[in-house]
């Protein structure tokens, strides 16, 4: 059975997916690594990768920090659909590989709606002087309410009924596969973003290019989301936002 998956993990979609991770990560360093350093870019024709470079609001823009976001959005959450991407693969007919992409592509259409709102917010927060121009927090309260938010959230009904589905990922195609690979796709990014929306904003506290804040959190919802795994960690770091929070409001007060 594993030699079986990894076998069916070797195949062009699937080769395709971890590119698409590889070029996601890749351009995140890309944006994150200092502007005098970036000029090296151009020797090897990084073009396209310079233009994203422009991490600040007033240089990007609305539609140059939704880029930005759904790029992060797509390295960080991608790697997290993984064990469901493989039941669904299982589930499917030999070689659907169209299948396998309308399911990303659904997917990923979640996360850019959700790339459009934190664009939104961080203009916002940016312009009220709560921001620094790289979405980093000015305000400890700020700061302290990301946290409580996110640790708070790892307690609800909510976070808990989006996680039993991510962690039991044939019982939520089985009853959804007659919606399509799309559909499916949307669900699943919608069950997703349930999950990990307020620790995906925690990129507010210490810099939204923060490649170690990023690391760490693509790390922690993937294994939030392993059956065996996540049951033990939910808590846990809710526990530990909380407790960061408190810390940093006294800090701030």
């Amino acid at each position: 059975m594993i030699a079986t998956r990894i076998r069916s993990m070797g195949k062009p979609e699937w080769l395709g997916l971890y590119g698409l991770i590889l070029v996601a990560w890749g351009m995140i360093y890309a944006m994150a690594i200092p502007a005098d350093l970036r000029a090296a870019g151009e020797v090897y024709g990084w073009e396209l990768i310079a233009a994203l470079c422009v991490a600040t609001p007033d240089a990007a823009g609305f539609a140059g920090l939704v880029a930005m976001w759904a790029i992060m959005s797509a390295a960080m959450m991608v790697p997290t659909m993984l064990p469901a991407l493989a039941t669904y693969d299982d589930l499917s007919a030999a070689g659907a590989r169209t299948r396998i992409w309308a399911l990303v592509g659904g997917y990923l259409t979640i996360w850019l709606g959700f790339s459009a709102l934190a664009a939104g917010a961080q203009l916002a927060l940016v312009g009220a002087g709560l921001l620094d121009p790289f979405g980093a927090s000015l305000s400890g309260l700020l700061s302290a309410l990301l946290l409580a938010l996110a640790g708070a959230w790892q307690f609800t009904a909510f976070k808990e009924a989006c996680l039993s589905k991510c962690r039991q990922p044939m019982m939520f195609f089985l009853q959804h596969w007659e919606e399509g690979p799309w559909r499916n796709g949307l669900r699943l990014g919608a069950v997703c973003l349930g999950c990990c929306w307020a620790l995906m904003l925690l990129g507010f506290v210490g810099g939204v290019m923060n490649l170690a804040f990023m690391g760490i959190a693509t790390v922690l919802m993937v294994l939030e989301k392993l059956p065996e795994i996540g049951r033990w960690l939910t808590r846990p770091v809710g526990f530990a936002l909380l407790g960061g929070a408190a810390v940093t409001l006294a800090t701030a007060l």
